[in-house]
């Protein structure tokens, strides 16, 4: 018999503890294997191919350690290099993303608005192959006969290797910006509506939680924005993490480094950068009780494929699997083309002429000559507009146009056009083209005369926003605030950057018209160019900038009418100011270009650039 200070305890419940790793990529961009296709060789520190090799390692980790292993990809994966920019009726065989994804054993892909780029046949054909579900929650067909390729949201059950733990269900939701439709508006206006991403989150979540999730999981295509929620945003990030029902975001689309200590989220979040850089992992430690699986603690971390300890080696049934697909790119890519007398590169892209956008403005002019001839748009002034789409800035210090001088092959011309965009046309006035220009001009920091220490390029501003409108005339004034906002907002009305603007040599008044050549993004609103929105457009037949680029250097495109030698603009000047730029280390090889009384090259920063004082 015990005594009382032996009596038997009341046997308590085991405590339930289970663990969750869930990893992420985004915004591969076609990245799949190690290689450069525009430079035509191996590229030790990018590749799906290297991530797989993280994944599995991942995976054999949480193993050891009873944990539950999800694998999400957040969209922008079909539009990139060339490998995968096509379909799998026009390749006979699976999209090669496609077998990426079977490869590594995704549990659900994300949309992104890169992913609508080739339209919602290329995408449905693309996605019935899709080893997993496909998910986007804010966009909705329009037309009642419209079948979209995706799911709203999915539920993944998942059972813990521990027998006496009870399963979990995860929920999965997906939401791109509602700009989307915007951009490929071609492909996708009157065909669908997208909605408010945080609004279609909200609702989303909120439903999944009532089908008994325990966890809810955001593939969210968007960047931070701004702190409180904006209608129609393109970056919610900030208001999405604070959703009641969101438990982990996995972002994208800006192409950031998330974790990062200075950005503080309501819930874990991940954004592993972009063109298959970085692997993304949020572990989350779970506890059981009578509500059932929540959150105990959870931990972010990014991890790159390359380091400075060395590379990350290509996981050989990645390359095994892509092999074929990888040498019918390579045929493709040697197709010769024609030849240019000139280096195309863009390098110096904003401070100095850049032979590259000469080119394919002279492209554009001449396709939209050809459409107007004959027209009551023959007589009009006829201008050409294009941005650099290859600029260093997040996507890295090797992210330029670099073409050597003499035969093209298509591989050059995929690196003069990296976007699949189709030829435009409007017709403007004076007073757009002028608003145009400054909207364009935002993206540079304001640079008071006589300071030494500012940087040039504003990295809040992307790179493929910064116009340049050949046959035309102008100036930048640095000196000068904005006087549009990121979003097209005029902040700073009383201030013009634009100085000297003039057509033939001539002041242009604000109601002369003119017809613009131009692409279908421009055109269609994106970059927030909110002036364009009331411009007149042109009934051109569908096609792609890369073909008509490839007809001009074949010559079958006329080339007599080309633009005049000299650049369209330059920076007004301003003593004693000096403006620090940053390009690529390739860069080094095209430095007399420039003038050497001008510019001093410093050494090469921790991050991989070439920083080029510049004087005003």
């Amino acid at each position: 018999m015990s005594s009382a200070g032996e009596m038997t305890k009341t046997k308590q419940p085991r405590c339930q503890r289970g663990n969750i790793r869930i990893l992420a990529t985004t915004d591969l961009h076609n990245h799949l294997l190690g290689f450069d296709y525009y430079s035509n060789r191996p590229t030790p520190n990018l590749g799906l191919s290297r991530i797989a090799t993280l994944v599995e390692q991942a995976r054999v980790e949480a193993a050891e350690q009873g944990a539950i292993t999800l694998l999400f990809d957040n969209g922008d994966g079909l539009q990139g290099t060339p490998i995968g920019e096509r379909s799998g009726a026009d390749s006979g065989g699976a999209h090669p993303l496609m077998t990426a994804f079977s490869v590594m054993g995704y549990d659900a892909i994300g949309l992104g608005n890169h992913d609508f780029n080739f339209g919602l046949a290329d995408l449905t054909e693309i996605l019935t192959q899709a080893p997993c579900p496909v998910v986007c929650s804010n966009m909705d067909p329009v037309q009642p006969d419209l079948t979209l390729p995706f799911a709203p949201k999915t539920i993944i059950e998942k059972q813990f290797d521990d027998p006496d733990l009870p399963p979990v269900r995860i929920g999965v939701l997906s939401v791109l910006p509602p700009q989307t439709l915007i951009w490929d508006a071609h492909f996708l206006m009157d065909r669908v509506v997208v909605h408010d991403m945080v609004q279609a989150a909200q609702r989303t979540a909120r439903d999944l939680r009532t089908q008994g999730c325990d966890l809810v999981i955001a593939l969210a295509h968007t960047g931070l924005g701004a702190k409180e929620a904006e209608p129609g945003c393109e970056n919610a990030l900030y208001p999405l993490s604070h959703l009641e029902d969101i438990d982990a975001i996995v972002a994208g689309h800006t192409h950031l480094l998330l974790p990062d200590p200075q950005v503080s989220l309501g819930c874990p979040a991940v954004m592993p950068g972009a063109f298959s850089s970085h692997l993304g992992t949020i572990d989350i430690a779970l506890e059981h009780g009578d509500t059932g699986w929540q959150i105990r603690q959870s931990e972010t971390r990014l991890q790159a494929v390359s380091s400075p300890t060395g590379e990350t080696p290509e996981h050989p049934d990645m390359v095994a699997a892509l092999a074929d697909d990888h040498a019918a790119t390579l045929d493709r890519m040697r197709e010769p083309v024609g030849h240019h007398p000139k280096a195309l590169h863009s390098y110096f892209t904003f401070f100095a002429p850049d032979e590259s956008l000469v080119l394919s403005a002279n492209a554009q002019a001449a396709a939209v000559r050809a459409f107007t001839r004959g027209t009551e748009y023959e007589t009009l002034p006829l201008l050409s507009a294009v941005a650099p789409g290859k600029f260093g800035g997040r996507a890295g210090p090797y992210h330029y146009t670099d073409v050597a001088a003499g035969e093209i092959c298509m591989r050059n011309v995929v690196d003069l056009q990296i976007f699949p965009n189709e030829l435009r046309a409007m017709v403007v006035t004076g007073q757009q083209v002028r608003d145009w220009l400054e909207m364009s001009a935002g993206v540079f920091h304001q640079v008071p005369t006589g300071s030494t220490d500012r940087i040039l390029f504003d990295p809040q501003r992307v790179g493929h926003n910064f116009d340049v409108i050949f046959g035309v005339n102008y100036e930048i004034d640095l000196s000068s605030p904005a006087r549009f906002s990121h979003t097209g907002l005029r902040q700073n009305p009383q201030h013009r950057r634009i100085r000297n603007l003039r057509w033939q040599g001539q002041p242009i008044p604000d109601t002369q018209r003119f017809v613009v050549a131009m692409n279908n993004y421009r055109a269609g609103g994106g970059g927030q160019f909110n002036m364009l929105s009331t411009g007149e457009h042109l009934k051109l037949p569908p096609v792609k900038l890369r073909k008509v680029l490839r007809d001009f250097l074949a010559a079958q495109l006329p080339i007599e009418s080309a633009y005049p030698p000299a650049y369209p603009w330059r920076f007004c000047a301003q003593p004693e100011t000096q403006v620090t730029a940053f390009t690529g280390p390739e860069a080094r090889r095209y430095l007399t270009e420039l003038d050497p009384a001008r510019v001093q090259v410093d050494p090469i920063n921790p991050n991989g650039f070439l920083p080029l004082r510049i004087s005003l």
